[in-house]
């Protein structure tokens, strides 16, 4: 887990963050425990990497320079 941000005020706190479009808001989740507000916010799977299948004719031509 990589942390981005952690903060530790008193009193009443509010926090608004804008998501990037790499970002998944419909898998957000929240934990509230000890006093403490943990959000996971995943990875778009778009966002993810993928792997790429390259196709390729069987005929293999040479560049004569």
């Amino acid at each position: 887990m990589k942390w981005e941000l952690s903060e530790r005020p008193l009193g009443v706190f509010s926090r608004q963050v804008m998501l990037s479009d790499t970002l998944d808001p419909a898998g957000i989740t929240a934990d509230y425990d000890a006093g403490v507000l943990t959000l996971k916010i995943p990875v778009a799977e778009k966002a993810k990497p993928r792997k790429v299948a390259i196709s390729h004719s069987g005929d293999r031509k040479q560049i004569q320079a």
